[in-house]
């Protein structure tokens, strides 16, 4: 693979924003983007759908041993257990979508606290005519493309509310920018490992993720639909060990996927290893991808970086064309 064959095929050069993505991450935690802090908040709600309900996603796992109780909403439908005392988050890139403006709708009327952050659009309209608060986020190329824009924009504006450490945010950083030295165009040889997992991946991926982790397996699954308009499957490793597992007792083009975290907890360890065993002594090969060390952002983080590049690469060798949506436009033309 050559830089004449990704834009071959990826006529709107998507790769290049994903070049870009360390140097987008620090212009946007270091833009003049106000920060907030609401008061009594005691329930968040984090609304998006598609790249934007990622976030929702990610943030979660980062909130998952704080006290603040957290939901993600992807759908029309807010938790009936939120008041006065919830802050819904809506994200949504466009500014456009169905879902998120049917939420911001149904929190003002139950006087959630809200913040919206989109490009624009009627979320931007919705807010301003509400006296709701929002924030304008630049979108790159696409809603996936724009992750980290969006994420660190965020993390700017929420992380004293979240009570997020900002030495985490800051390592989270400066591990992207020694992990797109890696993976980014430049080097498209045989030490790029999202170059590597793409030349890999000939079958349908399963990704096995553990629950800290489920985050990144989401992404991975969309970001390679959206990609390769391929199919991709995500399952808990927990779970999967009580019936999923029993699906490799008969031949398949499945291909297995093992996502872990440096650190794991050993219960986690012991049940990835034990995956592990189990396929080689089937002869079944897999793929084990590990994260950096450090925090959870950083984890999560440059997991999805590596694994949104391998999409990337993938829909390359499979001679498509990552950028167009058209089946997603076509559902959105009906709604």
């Amino acid at each position: 693979m050559n830089i004449a064959s990704i834009e071959k095929y990826d006529l709107e050069k998507m790769y290049k924003i994903y070049d870009e993505w360390p140097k987008i991450a620090l212009n946007s935690f270091e833009s003049n983007q106000e920060t907030i802090n609401f008061e009594n908040v005691k329930h968040i709600v984090f609304s998006g759908m598609g790249g934007s309900g990622a976030i929702g996603d990610i943030f979660s796992s980062i909130l998952s041993k704080s006290k603040i109780h957290v939901n993600v909403v992807k759908g029309y439908l807010l938790p009936t257990t939120v008041n006065s005392e919830t802050l819904v988050i809506i994200i949504s890139v466009s500014g456009d979508t169905d879902e998120s403006l049917s939420l911001a709708e149904s929190a003002f009327k139950k006087k959630c606290k809200i913040i919206g952050f989109s490009s624009g659009g009627k979320l931007l309209e919705f807010c301003k005519k509400n006296k709701i608060e929002h924030r304008i986020i630049t979108k790159y190329h696409s809603p996936r493309a724009s992750f980290t824009s969006y994420f660190y924009t965020m993390l700017k504006v929420l992380y004293p509310l979240l009570n997020i450490n900002k030495e985490d945010i800051i390592e989270s950083l400066n591990e992207l920018e020694k992990n797109g030295q890696k993976i980014n165009s430049a080097n498209l040889n045989k030490n790029n490992p999202s170059l590597n997992l793409a030349e890999w991946i000939k079958g349908i991926p399963i990704i096995y993720y553990p629950l800290g982790l489920q985050s990144v397996a989401i992404r991975f699954k969309s970001v390679l639909q959206e990609n390769t308009k391929s199919h991709a499957i995500i399952e808990d490793v927990m779970e999967a060990s009580h019936n999923g597992i029993m699906a490799w007792e008969k031949p398949s083009k499945i291909q297995p996927i093992l996502i872990r975290g440096k650190n794991d907890s050993e219960k986690t360890k012991q049940r990835l290893d034990i995956f592990l065993e189990y396929f080689k002594k089937n002869n079944i090969e897999c793929k084990d991808i590990f994260s950096v060390e450090g925090n959870i952002i950083s984890k999560i983080v440059n997991l999805i970086y590596i694994l949104d590049y391998a999409a990337i690469y993938l829909a390359i060798k499979t001679k498509t064309n990552p950028t167009p949506v058209n089946s997603i436009s076509f559902i959105k033309s009906r709604l």
